[in-house]
């Protein structure tokens, strides 16, 4: 993200608490951002929604909170219900960036972070809200092995400045209120990772995304050997390169991937 760059910045998560957990750092290390979170639960919950609201004073954010289900039997949401109340909360219908829950979760298992997750792609993809780009949080919990930590290969990840961090923490275990010994407090990443989407389709089948990346990749590949290959031969543009079976083969393996021409 380019701290010299002012952008307008919607994240939108399920609870008071998530915003911190999976995105305060980033908030945090970016303060000259329009930053407006949209908390869809617990707004009936005075207590939790007066922390929720000194956390925004601090992270130096403006926000809003609904109030959708969120009990302990966690019965799947309406989805028209869900995409008309993100719709109802945000302050407008464009923003530079987007982020919110991801498909998945962030840990083995919320029913509402990927409710959220795919209420927000779907508006998106319909183009009922628009972006520059969507980010979806990206952390897993090795199926309850481990306390939720940021992947390292996603496409976004930054280990946090420790000043940063201890901030985080602190809104964490001062503002909310939860124990050192918490699971919020245990789990509070030292890095925030995020997936990063450009397309909505890609979000809509966020692996179709990773399999043409992994198309560019082999290509690039392939590409280097062609290139490699004539080097100290034959111009590229001349009948022996173009006629070789290399050159044949390149392209023929370029149009099998059937992917958009990076290269």
């Amino acid at each position: 993200m380019n701290s010299k760059t002012l952008k307008s910045i919607a994240v939108i998560v399920a609870h008071p608490d998530d915003e911190t957990l999976w995105a305060g750092g980033t908030i945090l290390e970016y303060p000259t951002n329009n930053w407006f979170i949209v908390c869809l639960c617990r707004a009936s919950d005075t207590e939790r929604a007066s922390r929720f609201y000194n956390t925004l004073k601090l992270l130096k954010a403006k926000g809003i909170m609904g109030d959708l289900d969120d009990g302990p039997d966690q019965y799947p949401l309406d989805e028209k219900k869900l995409e008309d109340e993100i719709l109802r909360l945000l302050p407008g219908t464009h923003f530079d960036l987007i982020i919110t829950h991801d498909s998945a979760g962030e840990y083995t298992k919320h029913l509402r972070h990927e409710e959220v997750s795919k209420a927000v792609v779907t508006l998106w993809h319909d183009e009922k809200i628009t972006a520059n780009e969507l980010w979806t949080f990206a952390y897993e919990d090795g199926n309850k092995t481990y306390f939720p930590r940021a992947i390292e290969n996603a496409d976004i990840f930054e280990s946090l400045p420790e000043k940063i961090w201890l901030r985080k923490y602190k809104l964490i275990t001062k503002t909310y209120g939860f124990k050192e010994n918490s699971w919020e407090a245990e789990t509070t990443p030292l890095a925030e990772a995020f997936w990063r989407f450009k397309k909505s389709y890609h979000a809509m089948k966020p692996e179709k995304k990773f399999d043409d990346d992994i198309k560019v990749s082999k290509l690039s590949i392939f590409k280097l050997l062609y290139n490699d290959c004539f080097i100290h031969t034959f111009e590229k543009q001349s009948w022996e390169a173009e006629t070789t079976p290399w050159t044949i083969a390149f392209r023929r393996f370029k149009n099998s991937l059937n992917v958009e021409n990076k290269l």
